[in-house]
């Protein structure tokens, strides 16, 4: 951590996109640039991800953004700052162990009386028998039985004095764990900025900035409201989310987007290296990497012989976490050479090749304890003529490096990106000293930040819920809500009106009467739209009541699917069978099955009803075994039906009046040759 100078910009938070698991935030900041345009922009999130700080000039100012780089600065907080929630549930927990600690006494005072026992003295051999004191005996009984009701009496108000700091202190942790993340530390007050480095300004008054950064704890579920009017081919469907994170900041009055991509897919290309045949080709130099110098080992020759450095009390630092950090010694860089330096990117990170004699990479400041370097020049790397500063003690402890190989350097990605390259410093093995490696640049406390912010990933789903990467399939949708909205961040589900969702709707009734003899009320949801409909639950009213809550499939642009909205109780189906066997053939040789259904319907609901009899015919897939239909359904067609069906299904389509009743007579014919029949083995139904 580090506490920097420089001017300092407010900044307010104006949108964000939650995408599946994490979210990308877009902050507006506004101010006058600074004669050497370095400014610090306040008021991120300390569950920022630093390496997606992405910064931009808004409006017609021309300038641009040169440098970007998240820092983070703690103070110790003055006497007196309330500790809120935390402070009560220690208060709470403090008062319920003293309680257990009464009631745990007064029970040992329970045994103590109730173990008392008359005992008579020790009779000698030559004594003679003794009456029994009985008035003794009933006098401490009596004795006993007072005490033990006094005890028990005062038991049962230290029982009832747990059970109630106990219920305190429940809701103590439940408020606790329910608080926003947004509030500083009762002790040390950490503050997340952006530096920025701006160029070509000119002469603006003031210059507007956009910062945008990822977070991770962020997750989202979609959730629909359908009103539909009975006699109405139309509905309202009303796209909502339940969205929860634990970011770190709330979300107060921001324009909220939803997207069904996950943010941390991967965007590498793949490459296909060329195969030669013939003479052995030197492979091409990486650019931007060099092997450090020869001789680097020796530098810490002395300090090596020097022993361990005493302790000095003024040489450890605390942290955010309240625990002293040890400060390394800063291990001297080798001075470049004079040349022209790389050109500068935002970020921090100089893609140029370094100049001969300097180490590979560059080294960026350091976080989570250490102090920054010195501000650069723009346009001159870091490191020239100047100490690198060594990591805090919290940085992530990167990989030992590789065994030397034979032929030219293959440094990973991780060794070409500058902004995450770490100094190792005198304290590191000797084969790590003075020597740059990937690693973090953030403490432990970050670290933890965003441990606790990913565990709104595995927040319990709503009913009918589904996650949206799993019913989005193989394309991204994006949803962005019509006003704004306020998501705190406290790690539980909150409610996020996005937009009315124009649909068709057909009200139907379906049967399946050789499964089930009952009719089932559904609505052909189309959509209209050139947006996927996710899955999810959806609330269905009917002529302004309630139904009940239903599970949406997922429907494409232009897609049908059926939504079920539970038995009607007013139309009736009953359904009867009969099988008759027979021969046939020149020998009888041809076994024949004459299957007849009979089905009827009967409508008791005040309207007409369009109902839909689903009924099956068998499948063969040998050629001798014939099937012959004797019926006037028909079958479904798949590419108009609401769902697919299965091979063999047949339909009959009636629209029954208020008060009607149809009869639908069917069957099918079934002839079996005798070669193909199993001996014993027909089955009949």
């Amino acid at each position: 951590m580090t506490v920097g100078s420089g001017q300092r910009w407010g900044s307010a938070l104006d949108s964000v996109v939650v995408y599946a698991q994490g979210a990308l935030c877009r902050r507006l900041a506004r101010g006058a640039v600074p004669a050497d345009g370095r400014v610090r922009v306040t008021g991120l999130p300390r569950s920022v991800d630093p390496g997606s700080l992405r910064a931009r000039v808004l409006g017609a100012s021309g300038g641009r953004v040169t440098e970007a780089r998240v820092e983070v600065e703690a103070e110790p907080h003055g006497a007196g700052v309330p500790e809120g929630a935390r402070h009560e549930v220690d208060r709470l927990s403090e008062a319920y162990a003293a309680a257990r600690a009464r009631r745990d006494r007064q029970q040992g005072l329970i045994e103590q009386v109730a173990g008392l026992r008359p005992v008579p003295p020790a009779r000698k051999r030559e004594d003679p028998h003794r009456r029994t004191p009985v008035d003794a005996w009933l006098e401490l009984a009596d004795f006993v039985d007072e005490r033990l009701a006094v005890l028990h009496a005062r038991l049962v108000e230290l029982d009832a004095e747990v059970l109630r700091v106990e219920h305190e202190m429940d809701l103590a942790v439940d408020r606790l764990d329910r608080a926003s993340t947004d509030a500083p530390s009762p002790h040390v007050g950490t503050t997340v900025c952006a530096v920025l480095t701006l160029d070509g300004t000119g002469d603006a008054e003031e210059v507007e900035l956009e910062l945008e950064y990822g977070v991770p704890g962020a997750v989202w579920v979609p959730t629909y409201r359908l009103t539909h009017r009975q006699g109405d081919g139309s509905g309202r469907l009303v796209l909502r989310a339940s969205v929860a994170q634990r970011t770190g900041e709330d979300w107060t009055g921001v324009r909220i987007a939803l997207a069904t991509a996950d943010l941390r897919r991967r965007t590498d290309l793949p490459a296909l290296r060329s195969i030669r045949i013939g003479r052995r080709q030197s492979a091409p130099a990486p650019s931007g990497w060099r092997e450090p110098p020869a001789g680097l080992a020796d530098l810490f020759t002395g300090y090596a012989a020097a022993g361990p450095a005493p302790f000095r009390a003024g040489s450890a630092v605390g942290g955010s976490a309240g625990g002293a950090v040890a400060l390394p010694v800063a291990a001297p860089a080798p001075v470049p050479a004079p040349g022209p330096p790389p050109p500068p990117s935002v970020g921090g990170s100089f893609t140029g090749p370094p100049q001969p004699g300097a180490a590979y990479g560059s080294a960026p400041e350091a976080f989570g304890g250490g102090r920054p370097a010195a501000p650069q020049a723009p346009g001159r790397p870091r490191g020239g003529g100047a100490a690198f500063t060594a990591p805090a003690a919290q940085a992530t402890p990167a990989a030992a490096p590789p065994p030397p190989q034979a032929g030219p350097p293959q440094p990973s990605g991780a060794e070409l990106d500058y902004a995450a390259l770490v100094l190792s410093g005198p304290e590191e093995p000797g084969g790590r000293r003075g020597r740059l490696f990937p690693g973090s640049s953030f403490d432990a406390v970050a670290a933890e930040y965003r441990r606790r912010a990913e565990a709104v990933a595995a927040l319990p789903l709503p009913e009918h819920a589904v996650r949206p990467r799993e019913s989005a399939g193989s394309f991204d949708h994006r949803f962005d809500a019509a006003a704004r909205a306020d998501v705190p961040s406290d790690g539980t589900w909150h409610t996020v009106t996005v937009g009315e969702i124009p649909v068709g709707l057909r009200a139907e009734h379906l049967c399946v009467p050789s499964v089930e003899q009952t009719v089932y009320a559904t609505l052909a949801v189309s959509n209209a739209t050139d947006q996927a409909l996710l899955a999810g639950p959806v609330e269905v009213t009917v002529d302004g009541d309630f139904l009940l809550t239903a599970a949406l499939p997922t429907l494409a642009p232009g897609g049908v699917r059926r939504l079920g909205l539970g038995p009607a109780e007013g139309i009736r189906v009953t359904r009867r069978t009969h099988l008759k066997e027979s021969t046939a053939g020149l020998r009888n040789n041809v076994t024949v099955l004459d299957h007849r259904v009979h089905v009827e319907l009967a409508n008791r609901l005040a309207g007409p009803a369009t109902v839909e009899v689903h009924e099956r015919v068998p499948v063969s897939s040998e050629p001798d075994v014939r099937i012959e239909e004797r019926a006037d359904w028909t079958a479904p067609d798949d590419g108009a039906a609401p769902e697919r069906h299965a091979p063999g299904t047949r339909v009959w389509r009636v629209e029954l009046p208020a008060g009607g009743t149809a009869a639908f007579e069917g069957g099918y014919e079934i002839r079996i040759p005798a070669g193909k029949a199993l001996v014993d083995g027909n089955r009949r139904s």
